[in-house]
């Protein structure tokens, strides 16, 4: 799908709207991309209009069969690779990288909750976020900024940095045995 204004995107899902924080792009695109969503869990407002949301899958799955348990839902507003996005050069000014971080030689269909809620990394995975990275710092605008989120269940964050020349700034650990990582990049302006 070849993406040039959001009049393109999929506004199947109701958006809730918010001041714009910045003025307005020529080319109209909201300021932030969420380029592997999954099920917007980590937004406050899974449809704010500040953001596009996109990933490689789209569906929904009933992962607990108890009674009143809802849906894993993954809706993106554009279904794509993060290793390939369709936006032009230096289009926002906040990226959000929320890779999937279990890697597997395929996907397997009797995976668990975890890994069809958050996805898995197949194959090269190496290559695939190498790849990643390079995609959100070139749409990423100069003056942005890259939000990177990495649980060590399968790498160590190490390991992922090395896969781009660009350095964080700062970071934070979180989750109950401090795995989750939190990185903050900045694009310069030159």
């Amino acid at each position: 799908m070849s993406v040039n204004a959001p009049s393109e995107l999929n506004t199947s899902t109701e958006r809730t709207a918010h001041p714009p924080l910045v003025s307005s792009d020529l080319l109209g695109f909201p300021p932030v991309l969420d380029v592997c969503c999954g099920k917007r869990a980590m937004w406050y407002d899974p449809k704010d209009s500040r953001a596009i949301f996109t990933d490689k899958r789209r569906e929904t799955r009933q992962l607990d069969s108890r009674p009143g348990r809802s849906p894993c839902v993954i809706n993106p507003d554009i279904q794509c690779n993060f290793t390939n996005l369709p936006f032009p050069d230096e289009t926002f000014w906040h990226v959000v990288f929320d890779p999937p971080h279990i890697t597997r030689q395929k996907e397997n269909p009797a995976m668990g909750w975890i890994t069809h809620t958050y996805g898995v990394l197949t194959g090269d995975w190496k290559e695939m976020l190498r790849a990643g990275f390079s995609e959100c710092f070139r749409v990423l605008k100069p003056g942005g900024t890259l939000i990177f989120k990495w649980a060590e269940c399968s790498v160590p964050l190490p390991e992922v940095l090395k896969l781009t020349p660009e350095k964080p700034m700062y970071g934070h650990r979180s989750g109950k045995q401090a795995q989750t990582h939190w990185c903050a990049f900045w694009k310069p302006n030159s």
